[in-house]
């Protein structure tokens, strides 16, 4: 009885060790309110949860690493920006407001997608390597929970409420739907062709638009029954996305031909290709639904586009490799382009001027 007793006692030790070395992450509560000094000593490193590396045998090794992206998550009070790329191994927090960084959290190794939840206390990090997505709570900046979805796990979208995650898997060519409350899976949707970062909610919340890079199509998922609508083919390359508010008009970049789809959504006919800059990924739409940016990759800048004809407004230039990384202000009278340098370039969206950077410090 003692062996068993003594055996069982080990066993508790053991496993309040491990869970006292996974918890004991450095303190980091900075916030926007702190100076960028103090913030800057006080990032914390990403707890490995027993997930993969990135390494083997001491040297870098990652899931994915032909296929690159950037991505950028601005907070619902527009204070806070999150911004990283698929070839670095941190997020970088910036104060929108001050222009400066916040502070860096480390332990990456492909990071996709970042997304921020609807009451701004925290964001979610994809991990296409490690194979994970993150919830990293804002005040500490250390992840607070670690959903392990398999390696290839990219873009993702959630539900207004932030009920419901939807996270592509390019290498498994699926969607998986993740119960947030319960950080769990609560389905797997099989059926796309190398699904990347482009996914995107109806605004009304009811179809889900998966992008499929390999097939040049986007399947149309009932949200209520999980089951495939249609599939929108005739596209090139295909990558970023923007529903209007009213859900009649999907806008889809294409990488391949240097243009932006519209299409109709109820027929899943393509109304017209506007040509912009070169190599295409980004196809942001404002909250106001009066312009359309694409994040031209190779000729350094976005192309503005009026959604209402289609027709080319003008072009923003002084950028630095922008793709996906778009996003506006609620007004829509200002938008944040992420640089592949990782500072953020703020727009005047009337003038299409770049104002400043953010993030050089």
């Amino acid at each position: 009885m003692f062996h068993v007793k003594h055996a069982k006692v080990t066993r508790r030790i053991l496993i309040g060790a491990t869970a006292a070395a996974v918890l004991a992450i450095p303190a980091a509560m900075a916030s926007a309110d702190e100076g960028p000094a103090a913030a800057s000593a006080r990032h914390a490193a990403v707890p490995a949860f027993g997930a993969y590396s990135g390494t083997l045998g001491g040297a870098p090794k990652p899931f994915d690493p032909h296929i690159s992206n950037n991505t950028m998550a601005v907070s619902p009070d527009e204070r806070v920006a999150v911004v990283t790329n698929s070839k670095t191994d941190h997020l970088v927090v910036i104060d929108v407001r001050r222009g400066r960084q916040i502070t860096k959290i480390n332990g990456y190794v492909s990071p996709r997608n970042i997304l921020f939840a609807p009451d701004g206390k925290s964001f979610t990090v994809s991990d296409s390597t490690l194979g994970v997505v993150d919830r990293i709570s804002l005040r500490s900046f250390q992840v607070v929970n670690r959903l392990p979805l398999g390696a290839g796990v990219f873009g993702t979208a959630q539900s207004k409420d932030g009920k419901w995650l939807y996270a592509n898997n390019e290498a498994a060519g699926t969607v998986t739907v993740v119960d947030q409350a319960g950080s769990r899976a609560d389905a797997v949707l099989t059926g796309f062709a190398e699904p990347r970062q482009g996914v995107k909610l109806a605004p009304a919340g009811d179809k889900l638009y998966v992008t499929n890079y390999k097939g040049d199509r986007i399947t149309v998922v009932d949200v209520k029954t999980r089951k495939t609508l249609q599939q929108i083919e005739g596209f090139k390359e295909v990558r970023g996305l923007s529903i209007s508010r009213d859900g009649t008009r999907l806008y889809a970049a294409n990488s391949g031909t240097d243009t932006v789809s519209v299409v109709d959504t109820a027929s899943g006919a393509t109304l017209k290709r506007i040509t912009v800059g070169k190599k295409p990924y980004g196809a942001a739409l404002s909250p106001d639904g009066k312009v359309l940016f694409s994040g031209n990759l190779e000729d350094n800048s976005l192309t503005a586009v009026n959604p209402a004809d289609g027709g080319v407004r003008g072009t923003v230039k002084g950028l630095k490799g922008p793709r996906q990384a778009i996003s506006f202000s609620a007004d829509s009278k200002t938008a944040w382009v992420l640089n592949e340098d990782l500072t953020v370039a703020e727009v005047d969206v009337a003038a299409l001027k770049v104002t400043r950077t953010l993030g050089t410090r």
